[in-house]
């Protein structure tokens, strides 16, 4: 693909993120640069469906991955389940962390569709929100997770 390609083609040190963000068009816009060296989590993609901070992976590494942000996860006019219960449940404030937040706990309610509390906060342990809004993104995690569960149960 001619993403491959750009990716191939940049410089040995670019990550994944700057990659993204600035060199694909159009740009990617959904993982942020907070920290640069992978403690916040506001950079998380998907790297073959595994949470992985872009910040720290060199582009040339992901050549050959599968790479979802934010955005491939769902859209304003069709958000995913997570999308959904994070407007609903106003886990956002200045939503500068909400992408990463996002795409960990999709990745993550794949992988454990009925989470207690505690297991969204232990897979939540590599975002960090300035914010404090952590009660509400563990409800919309939650919620989303019920609504994952019973939205497949009446297919």
């Amino acid at each position: 693909s001619s993403r491959a390609v750009l990716l191939s083609a940049m410089l040995p040190r670019t990550t994944l993120l700057n990659a993204l963000r600035n060199h694909l068009e159009p740009g990617v816009t959904g993982p942020k640069l907070v920290c640069d060296v992978g403690t916040c989590g506001a950079c998380t993609v998907l790297l073959d469906g595994k949470p992985a901070y872009s910040c720290l992976v060199l582009a040339v590494d992901a050549t050959s991955k599968k790479i979802t942000t934010v955005e491939g996860l769902g859209s304003p006019e069709k958000p995913n389940a997570v999308q959904a219960a994070f407007v609903e449940h106003d886990a956002l404030m200045c939503g500068f962390c909400t992408p990463g937040f996002v795409t960990t706990i999709s990745a993550y309610l794949k992988k454990n569709p009925n989470p207690s509390l505690e297991e969204v906060r232990e897979a939540c342990k590599g975002n960090f929100c300035r914010c404090g809004t952590y009660p509400r993104v563990f409800e919309a995690a939650l919620a989303a997770a019920k609504a994952s569960s019973s939205s497949s149960s009446q297919v």
